[in-house]
């Protein structure tokens, strides 16, 4: 479902002689869609004068530069960054105009109060200052999601503490939540909330269409007797966008973690059925939807952990870029979903019946070559649909490679991977099992050591190694341990006479020593897969002793010079001339 938002918008003068309110909405162009919808509703400050004025320039300005505003910022800092330079501008315009002996039939100072909200993806974030309100409509209830900044409730004590234009230093309230389809959020100037109970304004702004709802709002104010400018802005959310980063991110954030759940135990009405797993920072359980019968696996934070803002932010990056790339349900990847409004903090993916590739090989199963073979055709080709969005797993091995009940191969965990926008705590982690990191993935020089596509293809070309023959090519290899890269592996064929010719070629490409002579992409390893006999790869040239051990290679070098000198010398010294 994509995003979709209804908007109704009214105003009215009302027994007012000016018009102060205003207000306005935004929909992004389509190249735009990452900044949402924006709406803002301003009530200029009358006793001022130039309120009409304040209310105007507050509202279009805040429209015109949102999408204007740099999409790596937090939607907090874009608003208050807007505001900000608009309230300069008029406190700068208020106090040129005081600085005048003519300011009074100039027409004094420009203010106003201002309410703006945007809707992105799965959340909303909320601005105010003043006492224009907004409210939110979920499921009958009406909630008031924002503070009058005023003296107090009274007629007489409804002077502004807080209005845009009023000081340098403007204190601005933030909100943000999560959005659900059929949400319906009312901004409304004092004109309309004055007199409107909020039963009677959720009841009224409930019925017909948006802009029915708002023309109904505007007309029962006035009719209920308002004295004020009358101005009512209605949104009703009827589709949401796939949930971005900082929707997950804002959800880790804010929604607490479980405790320790139990076998009978429900979460947002999903039954537990079993914890399957606990590692001390995530904790997994097996949980029935009892509305469809479908099982998942939901995965959160370890109790000890809850409080950790890294944990947090890891998890909320890969529940999102488990969305992202399983979308379309891609053969050969976990499908990820999200929670329809969740009121804790977890992530729902398929629950997978069968074993993992490792625990298979422990047991003692043995593949043929034609299982292998079409098992890690399916698994080379989802790795390169990670790849072609951007996405580098960083942890391949049997343990995250899984065959499930119904025969299809799976790539699980990207607890690890790296997307282009994941937290600082996962990019700094040198994530990966050492047996099955690529011999650059240990280099002191940064640029090498960097993770790349290739380094996934070369722990896959491990992983097809030890499928086939129940030996690592390297030998167990821990952090730093390059002296295991001084020989070439030997053939698979050699533990295992029915490998063929061609897939040992395949295989020994895969994790030779030099990057140049691996596999560039997964395209290019999945197509001599598929090809297998028909179009077999050239056999890999064995690795000088220069390349694999330079040092032993000098070292020999200095020996045999050594030795010569040695003949030299005793050939001056005792042979007869």
């Amino acid at each position: 479902m994509s995003f979709d938002v209804e908007i109704g918008y009214a105003s009215e003068r009302g027994p007012r002689s000016a018009m102060e309110d205003f207000a306005g909405v935004s929909r992004p162009a389509p190249h735009e869609g990452a900044w949402g919808v924006v709406a803002a509703l301003a009530d200029g400050v009358s006793s001022g004068g130039m309120g009409r004025e304040a209310a105007q320039t507050t509202v279009m300005g805040l429209l015109r530069d949102w999408y204007a505003t740099p999409a790596t910022w937090d939607t907090t800092v874009a608003l208050d960054r807007l505001i900000a330079a608009q309230n300069a501008w008029l406190v700068d315009h208020n106090r040129r105009r005081q600085g005048r002996r003519d300011a009074e039939d100039a027409g004094g100072a420009a203010m106003c109060t201002l309410t703006a909200i945007v809707l992105r993806a799965h959340g909303y974030t909320l601005a105010h200052v003043g006492d224009s309100r907004a409210y939110l409509i979920r499921g009958g209830e009406c909630v008031q999601l924002t503070q009058d900044h005023t003296l107090g409730v009274q007629a007489f004590q409804n002077g502004l503490t807080r209005a845009v234009g009023l000081d340098d230093g403007l204190r601005v309230d933030y909100q943000e939540g999560e959005l659900q389809v059929g949400d319906t959020f009312v901004l409304t100037s004092d004109g309309v909330h004055g007199v409107l109970k909020p039963a009677v304004l959720a009841q009224v702004a409930g019925q017909g269409s948006a802009q029915d709802a708002s023309q109904a709002l505007v007309d029962r104010a006035l009719a209920a007797g308002g004295r004020d400018n009358a101005t009512a802005l209605v949104v009703r959310v009827r589709g949401l966008d796939q949930a971005t980063l900082d929707d997950m991110t804002r959800r880790g954030r804010q929604l607490p973690v479980p405790g320790r759940l139990k076998e009978g135990d429900v979460v947002d009405g999903l039954v537990v059925e079993a914890s399957v797993f606990s590692n001390g920072v995530h904790r997994v359980y097996r949980v029935r939807d009892p509305r469809t019968g479908q099982r998942h696996a939901l995965k959160t934070l370890h109790e000890a952990r809850a409080s950790d803002p890294q944990e947090r932010a890891m998890l909320a990056h890969e529940a999102w870029l488990g969305a992202r790339v399983s979308e379309r349900r891609a053969p050969g990847l976990l499908h990820v979903t999200e929670p329809a409004a969740p009121t804790a903090f977890y992530t729902l993916s398929d629950w997978l019946s069968g074993e993992s590739l490792a625990h298979m090989l422990a047991s003692g199963r043995r593949f043929s070559v034609a299982e292998v073979v079409t098992g890690a055709t399916l698994l080379v080709r989802a790795l390169g649909h990670l790849h072609q969005h951007g996405v580098i797993h960083r942890d391949i091995k049997p343990d995250n490679l899984h065959l499930g009940d119904d025969g299809q191969w799976r790539i699980l965990d990207l607890g690890a991977a790296l997307s282009g926008k994941e937290p600082d705590a996962v990019r700094l982690l040198h994530a990966g099992t050492p047996s099955y990191m690529n011999p650059e993935s240990w280099s002191d020089d940064p640029q090498q050591a960097r993770p790349t596509p290739g380094g996934d293809l070369f722990a896959m070309g491990v992983s097809l190694y030890v499928w086939l023959t129940g030996r690592l090519p390297y030998g167990e290899i821990e952090p730093y341990q390059t002296g295991r890269y001084r020989r070439d592996p030997l053939a698979p064929s050699r533990w295992r006479p029915d490998v063929p010719i061609w897939l040992d070629h395949i295989v020994l490409k895969a994790v030779a020593r030099d990057p140049r002579q691996r596999f560039e992409t997964a395209e290019e390893m999945l197509l001599a897969l598929e090809r297998g006999a028909s179009r077999p790869l050239n056999a890999m040239p064995a690795s000088p002793l220069l390349a694999r051990d330079p040092v032993t290679a000098w070292r020999i070098a200095f020996a045999c010079s050594a030795l010569f000198n040695v003949l030299l010398l005793y050939w001056a010294l005792f042979l007869p001339r």
